[in-house]
């Protein structure tokens, strides 16, 4: 689907690009937090396999998959979501621009799910490399332009499967959260080809481009429903 840029359209593609300025400014206090966390597992772990194409492979592997679970805990587990993940589906727009629409809380809070693969022996640099390659990928899914893929979409999250996950309809809330492969969803019964055209966004939509509000909204919503309880 075309869109047209719009001004309002405009403000959502900055909205979109916003949380990118707090992540870069904790850039360096977030790499140090990585570095001590892993570098920690590490020294823990009963071995340490070598850096080579095959421990690369099969850290992607690990990771796409251990990724598969975090994505789901963040969808799923209420305080995630409110603290985090609920900045990236925030956005009424989907395009390359959403791609970075990502809490800089992220940083901190993501990293402990991968702690076991390196737990398991996989270098440090193993393992961000991997996480790294997993994020990267889903860059291109990002968009509405690419329409489906046939075989493609069975095996692999692409942009029809992305759009589905990101989708509002009652169908599509809480699928597909492959990072690489979308394997793990049909493994797991959490899978949903497109269908009917997505409407994106949150079911309460924020309704506002300040840059407060993408990163905060959800959690205001959270801290009001516990008080009420």
């Amino acid at each position: 689907r075309a869109r047209r840029l719009n001004r309002r359209t405009w403000f959502e593609i900055a909205a979109n690009i916003s949380p990118l300025v707090p992540t870069l400014l904790a850039a360096g206090v977030t790499a140090a937090y990585i570095t001590w966390i892993y570098g920690n597992a590490a020294a823990l772990a009963p071995w340490s396999m070598p850096v080579n194409g095959w421990t690369l492979a099969a850290a992607i592997l690990l990771v796409d998959f251990v990724y598969y679970w975090d994505h789901r805990i963040g969808h799923r587990v209420r305080i995630a979501w409110a603290l985090y993940h609920s900045v990236h589906h925030s956005s009424p727009l989907f395009n390359q621009t959403t791609a970075v629409r990502i809490s800089f809380l992220d940083g901190f809070i993501v990293p402990w799910f991968y702690v076991p693969i390196v737990l398991a022996g996989f270098h440090p640099l193993l393992v961000v490399s991997a996480f790294g390659i997993v994020l990267a990928y889903q860059q291109w899914i990002h968009t509405e332009t690419i329409t489906k893929l046939g075989w493609f979409d069975a095996v692999f999250n692409s942009p029809s499967n992305h759009r589905v996950h990101h989708a509002t309809q009652p169908e599509y809330i809480d699928k597909n959260y492959g990072g690489i492969l979308i394997i793990w969803d049909r493994l797991f019964g959490t899978y949903q080809k497109e269908g009917e055209a997505p409407v994106y966004g949150l079911t309460q939509q924020i309704n506002s481009a300040s840059p407060l509000d993408v990163h905060f909204a959800e959690a205001r919503r959270f801290v009001a429903g516990l008080s009420r309880l």
